[in-house]
C-alpha cells in the first residue's frame, strides 16, 4: 500500500526479516519482540500527506487524522503487525506544493 518493494538479495542471517527498497533509501525489518512502551516507530516522507491518507483510506486502511508537528504535518498508520509508521510531509514540501 506505501510502495514499498521487497528486495530479493537480503542473506539469510538465520532469522526472519525483510528489506524493502523506499525510494532512494531501504528499510530493514526483522523478526522479533516489539519493545515496551509507546513511541517505536519509522517515518516515510510522503509528497503529499492529504493525497496519501485519502488513496491509504479508499483502499481500507485506517489512517490517523493530519496533524501539525512543529511546521510540518504527519499522520499515522499500522502495519499488519501492528508496527507504527509515520507519513510525514516536511514543511519545506507543503510550501511547494500551496505556491
Amino acid at each position: 500500500m506505501l510502495g514499498l518493494e521487497l528486495r530479493s538479495d537480503r542473506p539469510d542471517f538465520g532469522f526472519g526479516g525483510a528489506w524493502l527498497d523506499a525510494g532512494g533509501q531501504q528499510v530493514h525489518l526483522i523478526e522479533g519482540t516489539p519493545p515496551p512502551g509507546l513511541g517505536q516507530h519509522f517515518a516515510l516522507l510522503v509528497e503529499s500527506l492529504e493525497k496519501t491518507v485519502a488513496e491509504l483510506r479508499e483502499r481500507g486502511v485506517e489512517v490517523s487524522d493530519p496533524r501539525p508537528v512543529g511546521s510540518s504535518r504527519q499522520a499515522f498508520v499500522s502495519d499488519p503487525s501492528g508496527n507504527l509508521v509515520e507519513l510525514h510531509e516536511a514543511a519545506s514540501r507543503r510550501s511547494k506544493s500551496t505556491m
